[in-house]
């Protein structure tokens, strides 16, 4: 067991348990949170035994997204921290797209935002609990997608689709997410865990090289690099961060109230 503090890491038998371990903040991502995940990723890179990657969340939700509380604390200086944040979710992304292993997320309660949402779209395989949300939200806060969701979302649901999904964020139960393709399977609530560590040791017991190429170009075969587009992704998140209208987004979500935008 590897304790990170926000995030656990547990190999045993060539899985690699990777978990958010924030319950109490329905797993928001922190910079500490991203700054561990990327960690955590960076051993499952560096494990020779390694074959696959289950990825989950302490406690009712898989991920809320960002930490709202610490982004509206940091008042002026958010673009700054949102870099910082930005940049160790693009490595998380980045890091998650290129193991060799297959990466499975098993997703209950909220997959909301870059962090979870993101997370989500950049797994090979997700299995959902028939209780699991999902939400992009970022632009009900003034951001912008990311973690890749900008270009993972469109290649999984179509163009039409993820770009209703971007704009309006409609909360998305997980039979529609299936019927939509964010997620490869829906299972009842108290047969999340079974069910994903059951697929979780059928890939381990597969052919590692096999499965590594086969998930490489799958990845390439979809066109232009998700990695090319996160820079474009970190400096838009960055500048609408240091707007007027993403303080009171922020602001609007704590005090569970509407936000009133200004464009400013």
């Amino acid at each position: 067991m590897i304790d990170k503090g926000p995030v656990l890491l547990d190999i045993t038998d060539g899985i690699a348990r990777l978990r958010l371990n924030r319950p109490d903040a329905a797993n928001g991502m922190s910079a500490e949170l991203l700054s561990a995940l990327c960690d955590a990723i960076m051993v499952c890179h560096g494990h020779p035994d390694l074959r696959v990657v289950l990825l989950s969340g302490e406690g009712t939700n898989f991920c809320a997204g960002g930490d709202v509380r610490a982004f509206a604390s940091k008042g002026e200086k958010l673009p700054d921290y949102i870099r910082q944040a930005t940049a160790y979710l693009q490595n998380a992304v980045t890091g998650l797209l290129r193991l060799e292993a297959p990466v499975i997320a098993s997703v209950q309660g909220f997959a909301a935002g870059g962090g979870g949402f993101g997370l989500v779209c950049a797994s090979d395989i997700v299995i959902a609990a028939e209780s699991a949300k999902f939400l992009a939200g970022a632009t009900r806060v003034a951001m912008a997608p990311d973690a890749g969701v900008s270009v993972t979302l469109s290649r999984l649901v179509g163009l039409r689709r993820a770009m209703s999904i971007l704009l309006t964020n409609p909360v998305i139960p997980a039979a529609e997410a299936l019927q939509m393709g964010i997620v490869t399977k829906v299972v009842p609530d108290e047969e999340l865990a079974d069910a994903s560590l059951a697929l979780a040791r059928e890939l381990a017991a597969g052919a590692p090289k096999a499965l590594a190429a086969t998930k490489r170009l799958v990845w390439a075969g979809t066109g232009t690099s998700i990695e090319q587009c996160l820079s474009e992704e970190a400096r838009t998140v960055a500048e609408l961060s240091g707007m007027a209208d993403a303080r009171e987004g922020l602001a609007a979500v704590i005090e569970r109230r509407k936000p009133v935008f200004t464009g400013r």
